[in-house]
C-alpha cells in the first residue's frame, strides 16, 4: 500500500509543462508494501528521498489565479534530520504552488502589447534589431510608426518595406511635407504610442514632445555618458574622441530624454574595452554589437513594466528572473 510523506522542502524535476524548481508544502504519495500506520523518524544526517510519483497540481499565478494542469515526474527531496515521515493507508492528491514557464507565458500573452514609435536619421540598425525582437517575442510590443528627419534614409526605407507608417519630422523649411511639434504629438497619440525610442535620431526633441510623454522617451548613445556626450557628439565623432582621450573603456548608454542633448537620467549601460590599436571603426563596431542587445533588453523591460524609480529619481531595471534584483 502507499504511504504519505509530509514535508516542506525544495523539489526539482521535469514534467510535461517543462522544467521547474518548487518549494512544496504538503504530501507525496509513495509506493509501500505496508498498510500499517506508523511514524518513521529520519536519521540524524539529512537523507535523500527519491520518489517516482504522480502529481495532480495547480499552477498558481498571483495575478491570474489558479491554472489547472496534471503531470507526473520523478523527484527527489533532501530531508533534514528532524523530518517525520508518516505512513497512511490512503491515496491523496496533492496541490502545490509552482512557478513555471507556462504561467509566465500565459500572463504575458494576456498583458496589453505596448505601441512603440522609433525615431531614426540613418540606417536604423537598432530599429531593425528591436523590430526583430517584437516579432520573435522578446519584446512584448509592436512598432506602430517610424519618425525620421530624412525621408529617404535606410531606416525609413526598411520601415516602408515592412508596412510601418513613416512620418517626416521636423518639417524642413523648403519641404512641403513634414509635421510641426503639435502635429507630431497628435499623430503619435492617434497611433496610441506608449513609448518613443530614439535610435540614431540626430535632431533635438522639442520640449512639447518631452512634456507630452514624460518618462516615456529613451535614447541610445554610443559612449558611457556623461562622458563624450552633448551637442556635436554623434557617430564616428564619439569614437574618435574616446580613442584620442586615452580612455580604456567605452560602450553604449540608454537614457531618458529631456530637453537637452544626452543629459537625461541614465537607464542602462554596457561596457566594452578600448584596445591599444583600435581605430574608430573597430571601436564603433564593438559598441554597436552591444547596442543591439542592450536596447532590446531595455525595451523588453519597458513593455513589461519593469522600470522602477528610486526615491532620488534614478531609474532601475527590475530583473525578470528575480524581482528583488535591480540593475
Amino acid at each position: 500500500m502507499p504511504f504519505l510523506t509530509h514535508f516542506s522542502t525544495p523539489i526539482t524535476g521535469n514534467s510535461s509543462v517543462g522544467s521547474m524548481s518548487i518549494r512544496a508544502q504538503g504530501s507525496i504519495l509513495c509506493p509501500s508494501s505496508s498498510s500499517q500506520i506508523q511514524s518513521i523518524q529520519s536519521p540524524k544526517p539529512p537523507c535523500v528521498l527519491t520518489v517516482p510519483t504522480y502529481f495532480s497540481f495547480k499552477i498558481f499565478s498571483t495575478k491570474r489565479g489558479w491554472l489547472k494542469s496534471n503531470s507526473s515526474f520523478s523527484s527527489h527531496c533532501i530531508l533534514p534530520a528532524s523530518t517525520n515521515l508518516r505512513r497512511r493507508n490512503c491515496v491523496i492528491k496533492t496541490e502545490h504552488k509552482v512557478v513555471s514557464d507556462v504561467e509566465e507565458d500565459n500572463v504575458k500573452s494576456k498583458a496589453k502589447r505596448k505601441n512603440l514609435a522609433v525615431f531614426v536619421s540613418g540606417g536604423g540598425s537598432n530599429f531593425r534589431s528591436i523590430f526583430y525582437a517584437t516579432l520573435n517575442g522578446s519584446v512584448h510590443g509592436d512598432i506602430v510608426v517610424l519618425v525620421t528627419n530624412k525621408y529617404d534614409c535606410g531606416g525609413a526605407e526598411y520601415a516602408r518595406d515592412k508596412g510601418i507608417p513613416v512620418i517626416l519630422f521636423p518639417k524642413n523649411k523648403d519641404a512641403t511635407e513634414g509635421l510641426s511639434a503639435e502635429d507630431l504629438i497628435a499623430a503619435l497619440r492617434s497611433y496610441k504610442v506608449d513609448f518613443i525610442l530614439l535610435a540614431g535620431y540626430l535632431k533635438l526633441i522639442p520640449t512639447e514632445l518631452v512634456r507630452a510623454y514624460p518618462k516615456s522617451i529613451v535614447n541610445i548613445h554610443p559612449s558611457l555618458l556623461p562622458a563624450f556626450g552633448g551637442k556635436g557628439y554623434f557617430g564616428m565623432k564619439v569614437h574618435k574622441a574616446v580613442i584620442a582621450s586615452g580612455a580604456r573603456y567605452s560602450g553604449p548608454t540608454i537614457h531618458y530624454v529631456d530637453e537637452h542633448y544626452d543629459t537625461g537620467r541614465i537607464l542602462a549601460q554596457r561596457v566594452v574595452p578600448v584596445l591599444a590599436n583600435d581605430t574608430a571603426e573597430e571601436l564603433a563596431a564593438r559598441v554597436l554589437h552591444e547596442e543591439h542587445k542592450l536596447y532590446v533588453e531595455v525595451v523588453a523591460a519597458l513593455c513589461e513594466g519593469r522600470i522602477i524609480w528610486r526615491e532620488d529619481g534614478v531609474p532601475l531595471i527590475q530583473s525578470k528572473e528575480n524581482p528583488k534584483d535591480y540593475r
